[in-house]
């Protein structure tokens, strides 16, 4: 799958430190929350998961659990462009605590994080080499630095027989992801982890369908995708003639 998540940590205190030492999820208390973070929303239990999968479930899938002091959500939705944008009422859930919110995606090496302390941003930064810097709000963190500094250039291999071009970037967004996700949460989805790292795979997380009741049922929706794909024209298959011109054949 590579490095993929879609996560919001909302903590009273230090992120990793809380999730060393969580006990056992609470239903009920994981369904108030999930109540509360998605007004007017059908919520619905189904298979869960935990903190290393459940960080990137399927979309429309969240993945969550509410612990004192510590509370995790695994949601696509809120792999965001620009964090700075995540919707108010998120945001207002984390007075007088700390909001972490954590997004890569590796096909695009696509990197998005954004921390508020007591409902305030702080520090906000997305970019991948297409895009280039998205948003970059506040002071860069502690981690930061070495990358900012030079200090971690991006390592790319060129295919065989390329020519090596420079990265559009001056470090590679999924090393800082990782470096962003192990400081902040205290654990990472790729590389060596550490003795002291947060055992994700050890952390529950019930899992919910979230949907939208005004908007098309699952059933509505997977029948308007099974028309979209019989309302396409049969594929068509060409091959490169010596003088560069297309000439279409029957089969692959």
């Amino acid at each position: 799958m590579g490095a993929r998540t879609g996560l919001l940590v909302y903590a009273d205190g230090d992120v990793p430190e809380l999730l060393r030492r969580v006990g056992a999820a609470d239903l009920d208390r994981t369904v108030a929350m999930m109540r509360r973070l998605h007004p007017g929303r059908e919520i619905e239990r189904c298979g869960g998961s935990n903190l290393w999968d459940g960080v990137y479930p399927p979309e429309g899938t969240v993945c969550a659990a509410s612990r004192p002091g510590v509370e995790v959500i695994g949601d696509q939705e809120v792999m965001l462009d620009a964090p700075s944008q995540l919707p108010e009422h998120l945001v207002a859930a984390s007075t007088g605590r700390r909001l972490v919110l954590h997004a890569m995606h590796s096909v695009v090496d696509w990197l998005a994080f954004a921390v508020w302390e007591d409902g305030r941003l702080v520090r906000s930064l997305s970019l991948s080499p297409d895009s280039g810097i998205i948003e970059n709000i506040g002071e860069p963190l502690p981690f930061e630095l070495p990358y900012w500094a030079g200090d971690r250039p991006a390592d790319i291999l060129p295919w065989p027989g390329e020519e090596e071009e420079p990265y559009a970037l001056p470090f590679h967004p999924l090393d800082l992801g990782e470096d962003a996700l192990r400081t902040l949460c205290g654990f990472i989805q790729e590389g060596l982890p550490r003795p002291d790292d947060v055992d994700a795979d050890a952390i529950e997380l019930y899992g919910f369908h979230v949907r939208d009741p005004h908007g098309p049922a699952p059933a509505e929706q997977e029948a308007e995708l099974r028309r979209a794909v019989e309302a396409m024209a049969p594929p068509r298959f060409s091959t490169l003639s010596p003088d560069g011109s297309l000439i279409e054949r029957d089969g692959p």
